[in-house]
């Protein structure tokens, strides 16, 4: 494990695996280096990039600065950036993917973005999600969440008691703050997004879902692609060969 700071000094700790072009994977909500996705997903990209992982500020064996704001989240995103050679492929997942995005507008070092199942609310197939975490214990505040991104009531007060999620559960307002705007049920902006896209969703997924990542794609004129036979917990096998081709196309002579 290593660490860098942030612009406001916050204290972010990060690690990279394998060989080859750079590439930075950005973890959704109570997730971090070692409660999540991504270092299955970096141990399977490491054999044609070098795979950079992090913990986002609030998690794991990062630091966290009061007041919270969208914006540090992107300078620590860039901050990884800087220390991966200032030029690399993006992959996010859930809010992840959403911080990768913002982050991608303002940021002409990602070349190359890949997006999966942004959370957002686009139409009427579902009802808008509105969360304020305010005066709920960790464990109330998690069981919230799994209640509004559709999980079962009893598996959402199943999880609710799960230590992890329950450490990082202060942080889920920051995703929150991210996602929020986009999750109200209206069309999306119209972001300006040099870096070459692919917006990735699992066939299994909500209609919800689905329609919000179609739309997205059009949104930012990006390829859109759909996983069938996976949801929201994509599996590392079936997503890295797709993520793979297209961070390849950038630098096929370094792959």
């Amino acid at each position: 494990m290593s660490t860098l700071h942030s612009p406001d000094g916050t204290v972010i700790a990060y690690e990279k695996v394998g060989e080859g072009p750079p590439v930075i994977l950005v973890d959704g909500a109570l997730c971090h280096r070692a409660s999540g996705p991504a270092r299955p997903l970096a141990k399977a990209l490491a054999d044609r990039f070098t795979v950079y992982t992090y913990d986002r500020r609030g998690r794991g064996e990062s630091g966290d600065t009061a007041p919270y704001a969208v914006e540090r989240e992107i300078e620590d995103l860039q901050a990884v950036i800087e220390v991966a050679r200032g030029s690399v492929a993006v992959y996010g997942i859930s809010s992840g993917a959403a911080l990768a995005l913002e982050t991608a507008v303002r940021t002409p070092g990602i070349h190359t973005l890949a997006l999966y199942e942004a959370p957002f609310v686009v139409d009427d197939s579902r009802e808008p999600i509105v969360l304020d975490y305010s005066g709920l214990s960790r464990r109330e505040s998690v069981r919230a969440f799994m209640r509004a991104v559709g999980v079962p009531r009893p598996l959402a007060a199943l999880l609710s008691r799960m230590g992890k999620l329950k450490a990082v559960a202060h942080t889920l307002p920051y995703d929150a703050a991210i996602v929020g705007p986009h999750q109200l049920g209206r069309p999306l902006p119209a972001w300006d997004v040099p870096a070459d896209t692919l917006v990735i969703a699992g066939g299994k997924s909500h209609a919800w879902m689905l329609n919000a990542n179609r739309a997205l794609a059009e949104a930012i004129s990006a390829e859109y692609r759909v996983l069938e036979g996976q949801n929201h917990m994509v599996k590392a096998k079936a997503l890295a060969p797709v993520l793979e081709a297209h961070f390849a196309a950038r630098h096929p002579q370094e792959v």
